[in-house]
């Protein structure tokens, strides 16, 4: 049974001008009805799962490898509802004619047509991977696999958090919460791999993060039968690299959130192909190209935002697609599917990617732009008298006093004009700065936890005083109005705890250019 919800990005985003149009969420429950399959998934016959079979309940591993080897074939429908937590103490072989299971690793071997499922929050495989290998038509939904190692102890699947090989066909992993607590010196190695022939597959909705390994396709230079791969809506999160790494392969990225890759995003390498549309690059080095061979890939770009993006010069066995990236390939996708304008991506994903987040998705419909005021309509007209506004803010001419909180933190909006970018509100230098594409738009400054703010300070860039007109500062965490006004300056407030903060430009004289948005407790 499933359920559509509208999905508000927020009253911060509808003050910021921006339009979010169409997106909606739909939630299924983690049961029988899984929803559908997306992507590369769809194609190759579609993948299903377990689609009509029995419906099993697990808390264990032992018990998962019990319900495949209880079935009356390797390919008879099964789907396992998982809940608890899995791992080396509750995870042994069993043996039957319709399994091939081991010790200390989920195993899918030789079957077809099998669903996992977390219900509810989702389950948690803690230090157990999930190996599929000579397997077909397999869902993976609404769990978290977490710190698989290949060294130290305990030990797992190579150190995959999900691996695939040896012929696999149509698998859909969706909703899942991949993470690692470190990288191959820790012991870990990657989160999402495809190698040895594997085809046909879609990650969509996940989270990937907290390792040095992202995922592969394609184990080396001469492993070049996998093939057909998407990923979409997903967020990757503090990863050193491949994200993925394509041998090779034919593959669709679209719709992802990648924050803060430390040394290459998506690594296109021997010949892969791969059509990278409307992502979000924030805070990043590197997100496209071909990294550490000669043996290069190809890539088309459409529609993607790069927001403090840094690039680095071509050279041996090194080449970026930015700083300007242009296509050097056309990739015909087969399979339809709708897109989220890049702007909208970092608050889809934040609200849809990963495991216990109800399994909703968006309806790729989402536009960010400013809105058309409608003149007939006394509600948008700002000399209306009947207009409700916030109460005027208490502007202090003076410097704020304290440390400036943006500088160790990050940046995002409702839109850029080109040659701008969000990170240059906050890096300290008056000479560069952030326009919105327009004459309104949102500019934000974020935290990883919670912080106390009590002011701000916009300072415009040097030729643009006085462009901006009226304002409003908004808690972008509940969408409450913080101050409004007209000008830039010092702004102050009632001291507020908030994880993100807007300031909203609602008109202007000119185009706005804003080089600082200040912070301070």
């Amino acid at each position: 049974m499933r359920r559509s919800v509208t999905l508000r990005l927020g009253t911060a985003l509808a003050a910021a001008a921006v339009f979010a149009a169409g997106v909606v969420l739909s939630t299924t429950q983690a049961s029988a009805a899984t929803g559908d399959a997306t992507g590369y998934a769809t194609q190759n016959g579609g993948t299903t799962g377990g689609e009509g079979g029995q419906t099993v309940q697990a808390s264990t591993g032992t018990e998962i490898h019990e319900a495949l080897c209880g079935r009356a074939g390797t390919d008879t429908p099964i789907i396992i509802e998982v809940s608890g937590t899995i791992n080396h103490g509750n995870t042994s072989d069993v043996d039957g004619d319709s399994c091939d299971t081991a010790d200390d690793v989920i195993e899918l071997k030789g079957i077809s047509n099998v669903t996992i499922v977390g219900v509810g929050s989702g389950a948690v495989f803690d230090q157990i991977g999930i190996h599929i290998r000579d397997s077909s038509n397999i869902i993976l939904q609404n769990f978290t696999v977490r710190n698989v190692k290949k060294s130290g102890s305990p030990t797992s699947n190579g150190g995959d958090a999900i691996g695939m090989e040896d012929g696999v066909r149509n698998v859909w992993a969706d909703h899942l919460t991949l993470e690692a607590s470190g990288g191959e010196d820790e012991g870990y190695d990657g989160l999402f791999d495809m190698k040895n022939n594997t085809q046909y597959v879609t990650l969509s909705y996940s989270i990937l993060r907290n390792s040095e390994r992202g995922g592969l396709v394609g184990s080396g230079d001469s492993d070049t039968d996998n093939d057909f791969v998407t990923f979409h809506h997903n967020l990757y999160q503090n990863l050193n690299s491949r994200m993925p790494l394509l041998r090779s392969a034919t593959a669709h990225t679209y719709n992802n959130h990648f924050v803060g890759i430390v040394e290459s995003g998506i690594n296109s390498r021997v010949g892969a192909e791969v059509k990278i549309d409307n992502n979000y690059f924030q805070d990043s080095k590197d997100p496209i190209g071909t990294f550490y061979t000669d043996l290069r890939g190809y890539w088309e770009v459409n529609g993607n935002i790069f927001d403090n993006v840094t690039w680095s010069e071509e050279g041996e066995d090194n080449y970026p697609a930015g700083p300007n990236p242009t296509s050097t390939t056309t990739v015909d996708i087969p399979y339809s599917y709708d897109l989220d304008d890049a702007g909208c991506v970092p608050d889809v994903v934040a609200q849809t990617a990963g495991a216990g987040t109800g399994m909703q998705v968006s309806d790729g419909n989402c536009t960010a732009e400013p809105p058309t005021d409608d003149p007939d309509d006394p509600t948008t007209d700002p000399d209306d008298p009947t207009t409700d506004e916030p109460d005027d803010p208490t502007d202090d001419p003076s410097d704020p006093v304290g440390s400036n909180l943006s500088i160790d933190a990050g940046s995002d909006g409702s839109s850029k004009a080109s040659g701008t970018s969000y990170g240059n509100v906050r890096d300290g230098d008056l000479s560069t700065y952030w326009s919105p594409n327009g004459s309104t738009g949102r500019i934000s400054v974020k935290w990883g936890s919670a912080t106390t703010v009590s002011a701000i300070n916009i300072i415009e860039a040097s030729g643009a005083e006085g462009n901006i007109g009226s304002w409003e500062v908004v808690n972008h965490d509940n969408g409450d109005v913080l101050a409004s006004g007209d000008g830039a300056g010092v702004i102050t407030f009632s001291s507020t705890t908030l994880d993100k903060i807007d300031f909203v430009i609602l008109s202007a004289d000119g185009t706005p250019r804003v080089a600082e948005f200040e912070t301070y407790a």
